[in-house]
């Protein structure tokens, strides 16, 4: 249970920083700043890689130990790896916007489902 509980702390926390990312992505289009790199870009990316790594590694273990129906282990990859990418293109206003959106999106739809997943396999018998 306490590899469940650190994957939803870590799933949740990623949500937070998707939303940041999100919100701050929208500034940088509507007002065409930059976010100065070491006072906000790689101070934010560094704290997503963390929690990204941390996630990826539990909820990959996670995925093959009990092999819940609709998420699978690339889709764990996938998500880490898009979360990189948009903690860092969030700052910039160049950033495609379908790009982003799609990949803020496909991030959110991962980790919803991991929460949904062993919050369900918490309700099961035997688990």
């Amino acid at each position: 249970m306490e590899l469940e509980n650190n994957i939803l702390t870590l799933s949740r926390q990623l949500l937070v920083n998707v939303d940041t990312a999100h919100r701050r992505f929208q500034y940088s289009k509507e007002k065409g700043v930059r976010g100065d790199f070491h006072s906000e870009v790689k101070p934010f990316a560094d704290e997503v890689k963390l929690a990204a790594d941390a996630w990826r590694e539990s909820a990959a273990n996670w995925v093959k130990n009990n092999r819940p129906k609709n998420l699978h282990a690339n889709q764990i990859e996938t998500a880490a790896d898009y979360l990189e990418v948009i903690s860092v293109q969030a700052f910039f206003p160049e950033t495609s916007k379908k790009r982003f959106l799609d990949q803020v999106q496909s991030v959110e739809f991962i980790l919803n489902s991991m929460i949904i997943a062993i919050e369900q396999s918490a309700g099961q018998p035997g688990s």
